[in-house]
């Protein structure tokens, strides 16, 4: 029987979460996000819906528009740009340094 291959495939560190930090004011600050802001894909297992693909975990990309709920997020995938709609619990605010 041949492996699966699986959106999640290769995932078991990569979507671990360390401890148990109690509520996160992350929720708050989500309508602090608007168009033109750099985010962060933080990929939140605990919310399975929505979610992008591993490959984008921990890329910088800026928000375009609102879709509903959701946000249209432009990130660069090699050479060419990439829009994906991402929901706001697997988005951070990304802070320059």
């Amino acid at each position: 029987m041949p492996q699966s291959r699986g959106f999640r495939v290769k995932t078991r560190r990569l979507l671990k979460k360390k401890g148990n930090h109690g509520f996160s004011d992350h929720f708050l600050s989500i309508n602090q996000l608007k168009k033109g802001d750099k985010v962060v894909i933080y990929i939140n297992p605990k919310h399975h819906n929505g979610m992008p693909h591993r490959r984008y975990h921990g890329k910088v990309g800026s928000i375009l528009e609102r879709r509903g709920k959701a946000f249209i997020v432009e990130v660069s995938k090699g050479n060419k740009s990439v829009k994906l709609i991402v929901p706001p619990e697997h988005l951070k605010l990304h802070r320059d340094k």
